[in-house]
């Protein structure tokens, strides 16, 4: 096996290891940094619901509930939550995987009715009052989905509709009936606002990225053995075969060859100015050999 060969299979095994390696951590590595796009992600989404109902609740409700309208009809347009919602709605239009439910323990809409893991997180905020966030993942018939998380805290803006049923609105009362959404009490936690995304989502991430990386890597030591045989090719071998191919003529009986060039001086050097003072010896030793 030739010098050049033996040196290749040595870099293939090296790179080889450090492909490995490199791979293994740079896949956790991005999936972590792809999970943690989407939860910043998610959680924008979620601060720009709550904007969307404190907008609501402070400058557009007031406003239609003194229209004519209001008193007769239900206008959906006067609740936060309904606003959040139709904002988000129209946000999935470019973030379709993405999904937002304000889940309530007694809401005025039985659509928005907690769900049975939707009230286990509502009784970790009421269990932690002091949290106003929190995330982590779960399993679906669907797969695993990351989700983001806040609280649902009845302000006192929320006690006109959901305290008492003779309080209420009559158009709300008889759009969604007096048997449910109200008893509601201030500074209560009465659900939770949540946005979903499927696990995919952060998956794909991470998988592109790690596709990317490993055609970059490979291209780099592919580049890099490529280089290294060139130079090992110039510096090492071509210097070696001249000796080599000298020694083998002079092996042969024919002595009669010009010095080989010696050319800086690093170890190749040293070994051809050897050759050439071997070389030379050999002459003068077949001279005195002749007399």
């Amino acid at each position: 096996m030739k010098l050049l060969t033996k040196f290749n299979l040595v870099l293939v095994v090296v790179f080889g290891l450090g492909m490995y390696l490199i791979s293994h951590f740079a896949y956790n590595f991005l999936m972590d940094d792809a999970q943690q796009t989407v939860l910043q992600q998610a959680r924008l989404m979620a601060a720009s619901a709550q904007a969307t109902i404190g907008y609501t609740d402070q400058e557009v409700s007031p406003v239609l509930e003194k229209t004519p309208q209001h008193s007769s009809d239900f206008l959906p347009q006067t609740i936060p939550f309904y606003a959040a919602n139709t904002t988000f709605k129209r946000l999935r239009v470019s973030y379709k995987d993405y999904v937002m439910r304000e889940a309530v323990l007694n809401p005025t809409n039985l659509d928005d009715r907690a769900t049975e893991w939707e009230v286990d997180l509502i009784n970790y905020f009421r269990n932690n009052p002091g949290q106003t966030q929190h995330w982590g993942q779960r399993e679906t018939p669907t797969g695993p989905v990351l989700y983001v998380a806040s609280p649902i805290v009845a302000a006192p803006g929320c006690l006109t509709c959901h305290s008492q049923v003779s309080l209420a609105p009559r158009a709300m009362v008889k759009h969604y009936g007096p048997d449910h959404g109200f008893g509601w009490k201030a500074n209560d936690i009465v659900g939770a606002q949540i946005v979903s995304v499927p696990m995919t989502v952060p998956i794909e991430l991470a998988d592109k990225g790690f596709r990317n990386l490993l055609i970059s890597l490979g291209a780099i030591f592919l580049l890099t053995i490529i280089l290294i045989d060139v130079a090992m090719y110039m510096i090492v071998i071509r210097p070696l075969k001249k000796v080599s191919k000298n020694a083998d003529i002079i092996s042969k009986g024919e002595i009669d060859l010009p010095p080989l060039e010696i050319k800086g001086r690093d170890e190749i050097a040293e070994v051809t100015a050897s050759f050439n003072r071997m070389h030379t010896s050999l002459i003068k030793a077949f001279e005195m050999l002749n007399g």
